[in-house]
């Protein structure tokens, strides 16, 4: 469970969750309905693929959906998968490209150095 991976459409429903905590399919099919604009069957599909890759568990009665995977261990597999794809796995390469390409904000620049200040190097 630990490197699992989510599309888009799977994280429209993990997002609901993370922000609920719990809720039965049949409302996270209405909310998906209304902003993604999918039919139930779609939202059910994604649903029962979740389950399957062990992102949320189903709770009886009632078809209620609870997340067992975190956001925060999705966003740190992309970052991984992100670096190793693009970047040989260094962060320095990816944030050395988005300076050159984007560049930052004086706030933001100021947010890292504070941070960077802060940070205690892992062995």
């Amino acid at each position: 469970m630990s490197d699992i991976r989510l599309h888009e459409g799977e994280l429209n429903v993990m997002e609901l969750l993370w922000s609920n905590k719990l809720l039965a399919a049949k409302d996270i099919a209405k909310i998906i309905k209304e902003y993604v604009g999918w039919e139930k069957n779609t939202t059910y599909t994604v649903i029962k693929r979740l389950i399957d890759k062990g992102a949320i568990e189903r709770q009886d009665p009632g078809f209620m959906c609870r997340a067992i995977v975190s956001k925060q261990t999705v966003q740190n597999n992309e970052i991984k998968m992100l670096l190793d794809k693009f970047f040989i796995g260094s962060f320095t390469a990816m944030f050395s490209e988005y300076l050159s390409s984007h560049g930052l904000k004086a706030s933001e620049v100021l947010e890292i150095e504070s941070k960077l200040r802060n940070y205690r190097p892992q062995n």
